[in-house]
Order: structure tokens, then sequence, then C-alpha cells
């Protein structure tokens, strides 16, 4: 099951990506307009990006959690698949997001 959990780094390295694009953008907006919509955005995106670079850490660095996540004895397929799932529909958003904030 090691195809899921490199599913789980490339979509977390994906969302880490676009999340940075966002977040250089919302910035940026704040900067000019100083609207308090556009700082929620910003720190949207900030803690988004936190929590998609806490889970590279876990899934490609931390070696007692890689080594459990993908044991299927400890963690069932099917837990694997639903974390993979969750992955790409929050990739799913932030695409759509970083899609209607670049148009």
């Amino acid at each position: 099951m090691a195809v899921l959990i490199d599913g789980m780094r490339v979509f977390s390295a994906l969302n880490v990506l676009f999340l940075l694009v966002l977040a250089y953008i919302w910035g940026r907006n704040y900067l000019r307009f100083r609207s308090k919509h556009t700082l929620g955005l910003l720190v949207f995106a900030v803690l988004l990006l936190a929590e998609n670079a806490l889970a590279i850490y876990f899934f490609a660095f931390h070696h007692g959690l890689t080594a459990w996540v993908t044991d299927p004895s400890l963690v069932p397929p099917l837990a694997q698949e639903a974390m993979l799932a969750l992955r790409v529909l929050e990739f799913g958003g932030v695409a759509f997001l970083t899609w209607v904030t670049w148009d």
C-alpha cells in the first residue's frame, strides 16, 4: 500500500505549492487593500499550508509514523484509501480556489 502513501505525499506537496501561490496573492492583496476579507483568506491559506506541510513531514520524514501508516496490519487499506481521498478532495478545492483567484 505504499502507492497510497506516495499519493498522499504527492497531493500534499501539490497542495503546498498551490497554497503558496494563494498566500502570495492574498498577502499582496491584503497589503494593497487592507480588508478583513483578504486577511481572512491569507490566514486560511497559511493555516492550510501548515497542515499540509505537517502532513508531508509525517508521511515522508517521520520514520515512526511512516512505518506505522504503511503497515497494513496496523492501518487497514480502507483507512489509507480514506486518507488519500481526503487529500485528493482538498487538492480539488485548493486547485479550484487557485484557478478562480488567478483568473
